[in-house]
């Protein structure tokens, strides 16, 4: 996996967390030599360390295993560490690190915990009026980063939510202290999206409406959040009503038919969709080793443009980033909240605005004459959500969610299998290996509960 955890220009923080990680991160000491942030614009300028907050997203592992993909014999020895071919084959708990630090974990938490240090640091400043907004976006923002890490987090590590055993069932350490000496049991299931969804609230008091930069967090980024993080839960009335607000106030989609989908990376960086920008990637992401898997090729039909700005020449390997590049977008978009909103408008029976809202997203989809769909079947529209969902939103970071909560529900469930020389593999609904082993040194420095898988 790629590591871009990089210094800011100025300064370096004082317990070296943006240095290292594992053991040798928790054993350091520190050099009395280095500069401290001292003032807001420090800060900021910490959480602007993009390399840092908006890469190496706790999502990759999950989207190895969500089956849009598959790697051929001959590419499977180009397939290096462990963890990216257990996460592939979904294997067991003693068979996935084998001595690796988990990279989705780890990095996570390696961002958590310089949020906490932001978040301690920047209590201590008391701005003077014209430096408020300032300082209410750093802490926004930081709370916003944390939010983030900790949902996906939990759609790894934790079993899928539900309200009826969430009081019950283990969530994430909930580590809201910079001191890595404190040992931080697991929460429950219920206190983890509570304390997501505390972040994100108090983001949304704290942030502008829209950011400078797009890898800045923002009020409608943290809407988007919430809309996310709400559909996981099944509170789609939730869902709904934050894809909204995150609509309200930028409701851009581009016309896919004027891109070249000849292009090596046809859609560009920082594009007119995005609301919040964040990458992950894993070697085996990359073009030559992955593989669309014919089912999912099959599903964009005469007209869409997709077919061309997301594969290439061959119809394989995907080029359909809002990275602009080969690294994955597992940020936050506008098609995102489209598809939310469609979903909560379906599952409600209120079919016209779903309708609405999907047709909206696949016009800016097509070339040519464009059929719109429409019918007055709650379950045949849901259907087309769903459906458009996993076309519009593959590889960023969402479709093991997605097959986790929908699993849920025996209409949509689905068995994932994969076969490398000659052995399959596969994946029933509702598996316990769609919850991925906790990290080793985690288990071993703070004793918590490994998962049950």
């Amino acid at each position: 996996m790629k590591r871009h955890v990089s210094r800011p220009i100025s300064f370096i923080l004082l317990l070296f967390i943006l240095q290292s990680c594992g053991k040798e991160w928790l054993e350091a000491k520190p050099d009395k030599s280095l500069v401290v942030p001292e003032t807001i614009k420090d800060y900021q300028s910490l959480l602007d360390n993009s390399g840092l907050f908006n890469a190496n997203q706790a999502c990759g592992l999950g989207e190895i295993g969500s089956g849009d993909f598959y790697v051929t014999d001959a590419g499977w020895p180009m397939v290096t560490t462990n963890q990216e071919r257990a996460a592939y084959t979904w294997a067991k708990t003693d068979e996935f690190y084998n001595g690796e630090q988990s990279l989705d974990w780890s990095s996570a938490y390696q961002r958590i915990l310089n949020v906490n240090v932001i978040l301690v640091g920047i209590a201590k400043l008391k701005p003077t009026i014209a430096e408020q907004q300032d300082w209410n976006s750093v802490k926004g923002s930081a709370l916003f980063f944390r939010a983030f890490d900790f949902f996906n987090l939990a759609q790894e590590y934790c079993v899928t939510y539900a309200s009826s055993s969430a009081n019950a069932d283990f969530g994430l350490p909930l580590r809201l202290d910079y001191d890595v000496n404190i040992k931080v049991k697991r929460s429950t299931l219920q206190q983890t999206y509570q304390q997501i969804i505390a972040d994100l609230e108090s983001a949304v008091e704290l942030l502008g409406t829209k950011p400078l930069f797009k890898t800045r967090p923002s009020k409608e980024a943290a809407y988007a959040l919430l809309a996310r993080t709400y559909l996981m839960m099944g509170n789609y009335e939730r869902a709904g009503y934050y894809a909204d607000l995150a609509l309200q106030i930028q409701h851009n989609l581009i016309d896919y038919s004027k891109l070249n989908g000849n292009a090596a990376f046809p859609i560009t960086r920082f594009n007119a969709e995005v609301i919040f920008h964040s990458t992950f990637y894993y070697g085996i992401f990359n073009p030559s080793r992955m593989n669309i898997v014919p089912e999912l090729l099959n599903e964009y039909t005469i007209g869409d443009c997709r077919k061309t700005v997301f594969f290439g020449p061959s119809g394989l390997n995907f080029k359909g980033s809002y990275n602009g590049d080969r690294s994955l977008f597992g940020g936050l978009a506008t098609d995102e909240m489209y598809l939310i909103r469609a979903e909560a408008k379906a599952r409600a029976g209120v079919l016209p605005a779903a309708l609405d809202d999907l047709n909206t997203l696949r016009r800016n989809r097509w070339t040519g004459t464009y059929t719109e769909l429409n019918s007055p079947d709650p379950s045949t529209v849901l259907n087309h959500v769903l459906k458009e969902r996993r076309k519009e939103l593959l590889f960023r970071g969402i479709r093991w969610a997605d097959l986790r909560r929908l699993n849920r529900e025996s209409r949509f469930a689905v068995t994932l299998t994969r076969t490398i020389n000659g052995s399959t593999y596969a994946l029933q609904p509702n598996d316990k290996r769609y919850i991925l082993p906790i990290d080793e040194e985690e288990i071993r420095l703070n004793g918590i509960q490994q998962n049950e898988r």
